[in-house]
């Protein structure tokens, strides 16, 4: 899968999470769901570029999420 794909469909979800009424809560939520429903290879794939290139692709919710959840995730 491309990296283009993985920063596609980690805003599609982030944009589901950016509806709930408390922010914390979404970030939360939104790195949970990266870890239970993406495979490691995508999200180490996802960490691999932002590593090499930044977040700037990524929605604001999504890149919190990540910068605060990162040892989850990796």
């Amino acid at each position: 899968m491309t990296s283009e794909s993985l920063i596609r469909m980690a805003n599609q979800i982030g944009a589901f999470f950016e509806s709930m009424p408390g922010r914390d809560e979404a970030i939360q939520d939104m790195a949970t769901h990266l870890k239970k429903f993406w495979a490691p290879p995508m999200r180490r794939a996802l960490l691999a570029h932002i590593d090499a290139h930044g977040s700037q692709e990524l929605s604001p919710l999504v890149a919190e999420a990540i910068a605060r959840h990162r040892a989850m995730l990796g």
